[in-house]
């Protein structure tokens, strides 16, 4: 079931792209991505009261409450970055360079979680940053 979720993740993701790059004309990014960021908050907290999990809240606890505030600074601060480079680029070679987000993901989770980083790992990793540079060059 992960991998459909992923896909639709990817499909879902290509479309903000699009729609975003369409939307931002004549707007200012930030102002964007704030309206972006109202409409993702109401149908994320419309999910959890139409799946009844709203009573999960008070057993949250520190540590994770303090990583998801952290988890959520770092998405507004990329989806800022991401905006103004919308604004100013071409979706073409903004979209392969955000990307580059998968090769650095690995190797924090190499670093940071201890997770496994094979042969395999390093050349997808090799790859994509290979694919990047002949996408935006």
């Amino acid at each position: 079931m992960w991998l459909l979720f992923a896909l639709l993740s990817a499909v879902f993701a290509a479309g903000t792209s699009i729609l975003a790059k369409i939307g931002i004309e004549g707007v200012n990014s930030n102002l964007a991505t704030a309206i972006r960021t109202v409409v993702v908050v109401v149908m994320a907290w419309a999910m959890v009261f139409l799946t009844n999990t709203q009573g999960g809240i008070a057993q949250i606890e520190r540590k994770s409450w303090i990583f998801l505030i952290l988890s959520g600074l770092a998405t507004g601060a990329s989806w800022l970055c991401y905006y103004r480079a919308l604004q100013l680029g071409e979706v073409s070679k903004v979209v392969p360079i955000d990307k580059l987000s998968v090769v650095i993901t690995l190797v924090l989770g190499f670093v940071i979680l201890h997770e496994q980083f094979s042969a395999k790992s390093l050349i997808g990793c090799i790859l994509i940053g290979a694919g990047t540079l002949v996408m935006v060059l």
